[in-house]
């Protein structure tokens, strides 16, 4: 492991890391107690003391009601965030919890919470402390179960979750590191033993690295490679913005099927135009109708590519019979290949059968 991945961080560091959120209003740190978080509200509290003027910080910590010593640690976060003069808060997760896919359930409410009080404080931003280790996982994840291009990104440095912008402001900084951090500074943290629990997800894909690691798939390089992916998929949203664009001007131009004949909510492509474009483009533009107009839910990647091959197929006997048609449904949409003509609609809702 480089030295660079071991020293601890220093002030002047910490002023590039958050120098992208000077000028918020005000700032959510997500604090659970654990290192990488304590080390976040840590370096923010001596980043903003260093400013003459700033956002404001907010601490808050999720309580899942899922382990027993999450109260104790909340308390040791509010303790720590008092003596670093940021006020804190501590939130919990009520109500039942499900019995399987418990951690997505608990990440999700966590953002719910995380940004209810955003909005409540005023605050722009809810600052995480995801780390390029973190990143590796969710790229290795993602990867096993199939995502596309995007999904491979993994995570990026500021996005939006309900309504609030999220932003990672480790994203390229190892864990060792924030952990030196604390050492040098003689602050403890909480140590959650669910993050060994290989009945996780997660910790398997950890130690899954530290193999992959004599192979050089370590935590570096993985999440650089997720860097480069989220590189191309900016470049192909960019080109899919434009064919989005190129398609609606040759609607135009044709005019056989309006707004107004398929329904407002409806998308149309010019059948040629768009078998024209390069697959990738073509998946994006179809994802993107379907969502839009669809009623249930995002498409799955690999249905929508197994809808574009059929389309595609009809694509090609319809250049050469000009008789083939295609109707089929995915995600409460209906897309349907008539007369040159792709429509995206609305599908109608599916009827419940009685017990």
């Amino acid at each position: 492991m480089p030295e660079d991945d071991k020293s601890p961080i220093s002030v002047r560091q910490a002023k590039s890391l958050f120098a992208d959120w000077k000028h918020a209003p005000g700032l959510v740190l997500a604090v659970s107690g654990g290192p990488d978080s304590i080390a976040l509200m840590w370096l923010a509290a001596r980043w903003r003391g260093a400013l003459s003027r700033g956002p404001s910080l907010l601490a808050v910590t999720v309580d899942h009601g899922l382990r027993t010593e999450a109260a104790r640690e909340a308390r040791e976060v509010k303790r720590l965030a008092r003596h670093l003069g940021v006020p804190h808060r501590t939130v919990r997760w009520t109500g039942e919890k499900p019995k399987s896919g418990v951690p997505a359930a608990a990440r999700a409410a966590r953002y719910r919470l995380l940004a209810t009080v955003a909005r409540q404080s005023g605050a722009s931003h809810i600052l995480t402390a995801h780390t390029r280790d973190d990143q590796a996982e969710t790229f290795l994840m993602r990867l096993f179960r199939g995502s596309g291009i995007g999904g491979l990104a993994a995570m990026a440095r500021e996005s939006e979750r309900e309504g609030v912008h999220i932003a990672r402001p480790f994203l390229n900084i190892s864990k060792s590191r924030l952990i030196a951090t604390l050492e040098k500074a003689s602050i403890g943290y909480a140590d959650d033993p669910t993050n060994r629990d290989v009945s996780f997800t997660r910790p398997r894909i950890r130690s899954l690295i530290e193999r992959l690691g004599d192979e050089g798939g370590d935590a570096r390089n993985l999440a650089r490679l997720a860097a480069r992916l989220a590189r191309a998929n900016a470049a192909i949203e960019i080109l899919a913005d434009g064919a989005a664009r190129y398609l609606a001007l040759k609607d135009q131009t044709i005019g056989s099927a309006s707004a107004a004949a398929t329904g407002p909510r409806s998308a149309t492509f010019e059948a040629a135009a768009f078998a024209a474009l390069p697959e990738e483009v073509r998946l994006r533009l179809m994802l993107r109708a379907i969502n839009r107009v669809g009623h249930e839910g995002p498409a799955e990647l690999g249905k929508a590519e197994a809808l574009l091959a059929s389309l595609d197929r009809a694509l090609q006997e319809t250049a050469a019979t000009s008789r083939r048609r295609l109707k089929q449904t995915l995600a409460g949409a209906i897309v349907s290949l008539a007369g040159g003509r792709i429509v995206v609609a609305p599908a109608p809702p599916r009827r419940h059968r009685p017990n």
